[in-house]
Order: structure tokens, then sequence, then C-alpha cells
């Protein structure tokens, strides 16, 4: 009896123990997450800096209203709506770029040579969307090196407008995107292959099965559980596209393509509208919008995979 409750105790202190270690972070999501929810009651009210909220009249749910009774607002939403969407099911329909660069770097043997890979193709992760644009505008602006070299060698008589043309918008902003997330993308799908039972490939060489079979029968396996996961995260968070890259890349020739919800509500609220309550009636929604789509994820993962991502 003693014993039992010796290890009782010993569990409790243990535990204990590990919640002192994750209680830092919960803090840190408590304070950047959950904290500046209180931020919501802002649409509550028809706030105008640089007055207190507790000075400013309180209309209830009238920027919730307004929203689906202004024509022009409908219409600019609409159009908003219409590239969150676009991008977002790009991002999807790309999202198996990172777990097919992920199988082909793994099977590089010149383990030096997949090292200087890998870190190239996962260094741009961590260069801010800043600097990624001003890599952009001195490559392809039109005064920028690509246009230079092209009228240079008269294969074109006037510089190509790239950067401040509304056309392919959204084929451009993909591909920056993919340029920037693929190697950082490939990690987890990297730490999957690791993770794979390494007795599975010795018993299909024995059989006789190539590399490509090894591929096709063990490795894609082994990572599909990691990108369902994945996946369903990405369609959880299908309305949530960033806004770092949207906001640097925006000009007046692409505002109409490039403006996904997020770079909105910020234009709306601190930009030139000024309009804090409505951008932050917008973001309630968005929010609300979200936390569905995740909880139907997560009820559609424990029904077709018997697990749940949350």
């Amino acid at each position: 009896m003693d014993s039992q409750k010796h290890l009782v105790a010993k569990k409790k202190a243990q535990g204990f123990k590990y919640f002192l270690m994750i209680a830092p972070f919960l803090i840190l999501v408590l304070l950047f997450a959950y904290y500046p929810l209180y931020g919501w009651i802002y649409s509550l009210y028809d706030y105008r800096p640089p007055l207190k909220l507790s000075q400013s009249e309180f209309v209830g749910l009238k920027w919730f209203k307004y929203l689906f009774s202004n024509t022009g607002q409908i219409k600019q939403l609409l159009q908003v709506l219409k590239n969150t969407f676009t991008m977002s099911s790009l991002m999807i329909l790309t999202s198996g770029l990172p777990l097919i660069f992920a199988i082909f770097l793994n099977e590089i043997k010149a383990s030096k040579f997949k090292r200087i890979v890998q870190t190239l193709t996962t260094l741009p992760n961590f260069i801010s969307w800043v600097l990624v644009y001003a890599v952009a505008f001195a490559l392809f602006s039109n005064s920028g090196m690509v246009n230079s070299v092209l009228v240079d060698l008269g294969i074109v008589d006037q510089p190509i407008k790239i950067l401040d043309s509304g056309d392919h918008t959204y084929l451009k902003m993909l591909l920056w995107s993919t340029w920037k997330g693929l190697g950082w993308g490939a990690i987890l799908y990297l730490a999957a292959i690791a993770g794979t039972d390494q007795e599975l490939y010795e018993a299909a060489k024995v059989d006789g099965a190539n590399r490509f079979h090894l591929m096709r029968h063990i490795t894609l396996p082994a990572m599909i559980p990691t990108y369902f996961v994945l996946l369903m995260l990405s369609i959880a968070n299908f309305l949530n596209n960033g806004m770092d890259q949207y906001f640097v890349f925006q000009n007046a020739f692409n505002k109409e393509q490039i403006q996904v919800l997020d770079l909105y509500v910020y234009n709306l609220g601190i930009g030139t509208s000024n309009s804090i309550p409505l951008a932050t009636a917008i973001s309630v929604l968005k929010s609300l919008i979200s936390v569905t789509l995740l909880v139907s994820v997560n009820g559609l993962s424990k029904k077709v995979r018997d697990e749940s991502i949350i």
C-alpha cells in the first residue's frame, strides 16, 4: 500500500515538473493568442483614434450589419474573398511539392552535397519578405538585372513589366511562396522518412526492388500520414494567407488581385481607410469561420483516420 502511494506521489511530482516545463510556453500562448481577443470589443463601438474607447459611442452590431448591407463593401469583400480562396486553393494544390522534394532529397547518396542542397533550400525561410522583395526588385524591376540583360541582348525592345503589373499575380505570389517555403516544408517529411523502419528497405532490396520501387512502396506510404495532417491544418487555415508577402508586393497595379483577407483587414484598419471597428468586425468573422473549419476538419479526421489533430 505504501509503495502504491509512493508511486502515485512520484507520478504527481513528475507531472508537475512537466507542467512547469511547458508553463512558459502556455503563458506566451495566452499573451499572444488569447489576450488580443479583447480587441474584438472595438467592433461594437464607433471608435475613432485617438479617442479612448470609453469616449466612443456603443453601436452594437452596426459594423457587422454594414458588411452585408453596403453594396460597395460587399463587392469589394467578394473580390478579396476571391483572391483569398484562389491563393489558398493554389497553396493546397501545391502542398505535395515539399513531399516530392523530400523524397528525391532523401535519395541523394552524397551526404555533403545533400546537406548543401538542404541548407540552400531551407535558408530562404529565414529571410524576411522585405528582403525577398528587395531581391525581386533588383532582379525583375524595369531597371533590374533581368530586364537590363534582355534589352542589351536585343531580345525585347521595352522592359517587361513583372512587378508593376496585375497580370498573373496569383502565379507570381505562388512561385515566391514556393521558393521561400519548399525546403522548410520538407523538413517534417524528412523526419518521417528518418523514422521509417530500415528493415523494410533491406527486405525489399532482397526481393529485387529498385530505388523507384522503394520510393513508391515504402517511402511514400510512410509520409502520407504526415501529409494528411498538414493538409487538414492547411484547410483549417484556409482564410489565413498571412500578410507580409502580399503587403510588400502590393502596388497600384496589382492591388485588386493581391489583396487577400489579412491584407484587406490591415489596409482597412490601419491604412488609408482608418476604419478600425469595421476591420475588427471582419477579423472576428474570419476567426469564427477559421475555428469552424478547424473543428469540421478535425471531425473529418476522426471519421476517416480515427485520429484527432487537436
